[in-house]
């Protein structure tokens, strides 16, 4: 398996692997309660940011040792957000996908175009059989982006997952490598 040829330019961004120089504007976003609301983890704070950036700058790739990608979008210069990849299973050639961006750039459709570069990885550079996201059904904005994507909505899980002393329903989307043909 080899690894992407990055950066990797879109019609609008510059995809590029997680750097440490990234952190103040990772930070602008993930630590506003808002972009956090439906991720597993608290808005980043003076505490968590270096562990937060820690895992994403060892993000190289799916055959690194963390079995992730990480990248972040850049538009003119600024880091806007960033999209992962990470292995849930390498024999059977399945991952996972999710991403956040800052509220500033909401609604321009650059989420879109970021993390459907990251899924021409995932099929055309990985090989990769199956790609999943898994989200919070409050979440509209991330399952309108996966059906945008062409992921289908398979399955509607009930209370799956405990977060922030209560029980959250979850969605998964699903892309197939043949559903791209």
């Amino acid at each position: 398996m080899d690894e992407p040829k990055l950066p990797l330019r879109t019609e609008r961004l510059v995809l590029r692997l997680h750097e440490p120089q990234d952190t103040a504007a990772l930070r602008a976003y993930y630590g506003d309660p808002e972009v956090v609301r439906y991720v597993p983890f608290a808005p980043w704070d003076d505490e968590s940011t270096p562990e937060h950036m820690a895992k994403r700058v060892k993000r190289r790739g799916l055959t690194c040792e963390a079995r992730g990608l990480g990248v972040v979008a850049v538009l003119d210069g600024r880091v806007v957000g960033d999209v992962a990849l990470w292995s849930t299973d390498d024999a059977q050639r399945l991952a996972e996908i999710g991403w956040a961006f800052h509220p500033e750039v909401a609604g321009r459709g650059l989420a879109t175009e970021a993390a459907a570069a990251v899924l021409d990885i995932a099929f055309d550079t990985y090989g990769l059989h199956r790609v999943a996201a898994q989200l919070d059904p409050r979440n509209v904005a991330s399952a309108r982006l996966c059906e945008r994507l062409g992921m289908q909505r398979e399955a509607h899980l009930r209370q799956s997952w405990w977060e922030d002393g209560e029980w959250t329903d979850s969605l998964v989307y699903g892309l197939l490598e043949s559903d791209r043909r």
